[in-house]
């Protein structure tokens, strides 16, 4: 399968002022393939050593930052060769040895014509713990489950991909039926890795689903592992909460829902945890639709969304035959599912996730979007549903130069606003 990372990759390794480069994604949604197919496609020689329960690594960083010797010992854990501007290293799970993460600041310094990536799942909750970092010395990207283009492509359809993203929308009408059952099929099947897959390879979405199953209960485990002990009831709570929370009519997240009586101070390490560990995304309510957007935010009100389409779908236990009933899928749950593709779309794309109400939560607008110098309103529809009063009382007050309606009706533009198909609505937002 194409990750589109793979362009920004190629990008960052001809860069003048080259940075190490640290990828950070939850665990399972292939960091390690991508640094490995990279260094394999772009590189004469990769060397890859994994930091996690390796000793002999953690010895080497802890002696000091002479960079010789570092190289040294690289090349004899590895049994490689490294040359200079020929050989990617690749440092994975790098915050279980913080003091390779710090080291990545002399590598800048002193030695910029080694190529290193590193990459680390929990590297968020490292951080919070006191981990010295190379502030202003590293470069970051960010590598999510499979956008719904990237599924296009892995199951072999680039020329629905193409047509997205050329805005061909004559020809994206005239197959809407195929997106659509493309998109039912992505509702269920996500965009883990392992998943697509699977997917792809035995076409049994029940056998997908066993893997999303494996998937929680590996997640489940890492809250054990990893978090603090104290914590770990509380991340349980929270995640199995979120279904709950986007089936309701006002998808705010709602503590008491966690646990009758509880207050935020009861579950805001656990919320912190989940999203420094990238298994959750945080949206959060804006009091006024300005730019810019992060002026307006206010921090104790806010969405949860999973990580992944899939896996919420496989925690609701969606049922394989819904993706056979039409547009069922799209409008189960009061259209969490719906409302999580956005999410996972948008944030996929590096666009915060914002969305607006009023302080009774009257006239919600789903997701707000800060893009090119346009504040954009967007209101997501779980079916072929053309009502949008919320937006269009919006677009009343505020008069936005642009303002989007996604829904699973075709695209055409009205006065006030265009109708974006929830499958085309990511290459849409690339092209403002």
């Amino acid at each position: 399968m194409e990750r589109l990372l793979m362009e920004q990759l190629k990008k960052w390794k001809d860069k003048k002022n080259r940075k190490p480069l640290i990828i950070r994604g939850a665990r399972q949604v292939g960091k390690t393939w991508l640094m490995r197919e990279f260094g394999k496609r772009y590189f004469a020689h990769t060397v890859y050593i994994s930091f996690d329960n390796n000793e002999r690594m953690r010895n080497v960083f802890a002696m000091d930052f002479d960079i010789q010797r570092i190289i040294s010992a690289l090349k004899v854990e590895s049994r490689q060769k490294i040359v200079p501007e020929e050989t990617l290293l690749i440092f994975d799970e790098i915050q279980e040895v913080p003091k390779a993460l710090t080291c990545l600041k002399y590598f800048y310094e002193n030695a910029p014509e080694y190529a290193i990536i590193a990459a680390g799942s929990l590297l968020g909750v490292a951080l919070h713990e006191g981990t010295s970092f190379p502030v202003g010395k590293v470069d970051f990207m960010n590598l999510y489950p499979l956008n719904f283009k990237e599924f296009l492509m892995a199951s072999g359809e680039d020329e629905l991909a193409i047509w997205l993203d050329q805005a061909d929308y004559q020809l994206v009408n005239a197959f809407a039926d195929k997106y659509a059952n493309l998109l039912r099929r992505y509702y269920y099947v996500g965009g883990m890795p392992e998943a697509v897959n699977t997917y792809l390879e035995t076409d049994d979405l029940y056998e997908v689903r066993n893997v999303q199953k494996e998937l929680l209960v590996y997640y489940a485990n890492d809250f054990s592992k990893h978090a603090p002990l104290e914590t770990v009831p509380r991340i349980q709570m929270v995640w199995n909460s979120i279904p709950m929370q986007l089936t309701k009519e006002n998808k705010k997240f709602v503590y008491g829902q966690v646990r009758e009586g509880a207050r935020a101070k009861d579950f805001e390490l656990a919320i912190q945890w989940l999203t420094d560990c990238g298994l959750v995304l945080k949206g959060f309510r804006v009091s006024k639709p300005g730019m810019p957007l992060i002026a307006y935010l206010e921090m104790d009100v806010f969405k949860l969304y999973f990580l992944d389409v899939g896996l919420l779908s496989a925690l609701c236990q969606l049922d394989a035959r819904t993706l056979l009933e039409g547009n069922r899928v799209f409008t189960e749950f009061k259209g969490a599912l719906t409302e999580q593709f956005a999410a996972q779309e948008l944030s996929a794309d590096e666009i915060s996730l914002y969305y607006y109400s009023t302080q009774n939560s009257s006239g919600e607008i789903d997701f707000i979007v800060q893009k090119s110098g346009y504040i954009i309103p967007l209101e997501i529809k779980a079916e072929e549903n053309l009502q949008a009063k919320s937006l269009k009382n919006y677009c009343q007050k505020y008069k936005p130069e642009i303002a989007v309606r996604s829904s699973m009706s075709n695209y055409r533009e009205q006065e006030w606003m265009v109708n974006v198909p929830l499958y085309a609505l990511a290459a849409y937002l690339r092209r403002v």
